[in-house]
């Protein structure tokens, strides 16, 4: 019996911690800017914040955060939320996003995590990866991004809101 139930005990724990944590990690990302932020400074008791993980080469990242873009100035108002879109563009790519967000004029927080620490300590594996933060824990995760998802993510942020 002993046999069997120590790999038993082993895989559940593996997938606890596989499937990510439940609270923001300690890590220190940059403003376009260059200003260093936490990322803690978004998983405050009474706050709920969108987490997107994209990159500029990534067309299904763009397409969702295109898509909240339409209903974001509506989100803010009817539910408080805070959109924090974290790119992993790499050091050589890093330049292209700020003229990227200018242009679609995107109106949300973009932090950079180009030592990609951040990815992963949120066990990001593949990207758009998006979290719903609420009062410091993290409530909702999804990945991938198909047309209508930010209606699912509407929907999540409304039934949080009570």
């Amino acid at each position: 019996m002993k046999k069997f139930i120590l790999p038993v005990l082993a895989l559940v724990f593996s997938l606890a911690t596989a499937t990510g944590q439940d609270a923001l990690p300690n890590i220190t990302l940059k403003t376009l800017a260059g200003k260093p932020v936490n990322i803690q400074d978004y998983a405050v008791a009474g706050k709920t914040t969108i987490i997107s993980f994209w990159a500029t080469w990534c067309t299904p990242c763009k397409k969702e955060l295109d898509a909240i873009s339409k209903k974001y100035d509506q989100w803010t108002t009817d539910y408080g939320v805070e959109l924090v879109a974290v790119t992993i563009d790499d050091q050589r790519a890093l330049p292209r996003v700020k003229p990227m967000v200018n242009e679609k004029r995107w109106t949300y927080t973009v932090l950079s995590d180009v030592k990609q620490d951040f990815q992963h300590a949120m066990n990001v594996q593949s990207i758009p990866h998006t979290f719903i933060i609420k009062d410091g824990k993290i409530v909702y995760s999804h990945n991938g991004y198909l047309p209508g998802d930010e209606n699912e993510l509407e929907a999540k942020l409304k039934a949080l809101k009570g």
